[in-house]
């Protein structure tokens, strides 16, 4: 098991929030932190604090991308023309294992990591098995033919939990999506407020 599948229930218990929305998550039974420590009364949160919150949950939130990943993803949102924070939810959201969350092909990021990394995905009709890939708007993502039955996929699909957000275009008959457009922070249906702006503030300090 890798660290990333391990950490993904205490996220949810570190920052006192439900991030994805699921069901499944402790906080929905206890919304302390985890550990003997968890029930103590915080103290205010530094500035400091606050960015590094903001960064983790959004972070964490797309698989907890590991940090040089998440560095060269910012770099890239501040050489774009336009909002920073903007830009860099952009770019999360061009990240095939997001599309492929988002279209429903699978019930949890960590997942769609795995399902892509597996070779289940087609972008254009062309395998790509990498979950950091760029995804642009007017591409086909499909599930491959023969992973269209698996118990995974077919679960996900019916999930009531979240919705297929309108910049891409799902037909779960098919099992094929179209990225439509790069959305901006108001279009993606985050369970909780995201705050890429403090990302930002943090790594230009």
């Amino acid at each position: 098991m890798s660290k990333r599948i391990a950490a993904k229930h205490k996220i949810d218990r570190r920052m006192g929030q439900n991030i994805w929305g699921r069901p499944k998550s402790p906080v929905n039974r206890r919304e302390y932190g985890p550990g003997q420590h968890g029930q103590r009364r915080k103290g205010k949160i530094s500035d400091f604090g606050t960015q590094l919150r903001a960064k983790q949950k959004l972070k964490g939130y797309y698989g907890n991308i590991t940090e040089k990943q998440f560095n060269k993803i910012y770099q890239e949102a501040i050489r774009l023309k336009g909002d920073s924070a903007e830009n860099l939810i952009g770019l999360l959201e061009r990240r095939l294992d997001a599309v492929v969350y988002r279209a429903k092909f699978v019930p949890t990021v960590f997942a769609a990591r795995q399902f892509v990394n597996h070779g289940h995905v087609r972008v254009n009709g062309r395998r790509v098995n990498i979950p950091s890939y760029k995804v642009r708007p007017g591409d086909i993502i499909e599930v491959k033919d023969a992973s269209k039955q698996l118990e995974l996929v077919l679960v996900a699909s019916q999930l009531a939990e979240r919705d297929v957000p309108d910049y891409i275009d799902a037909d779960h008959g098919k099992m094929t999506a179209t990225y439509v457009r790069v959305p901006t922070l108001s279009d993606v249906p985050y369970p909780v407020q995201m705050e890429p702006n403090l990302v930002v503030e943090f790594y230009s300090r």
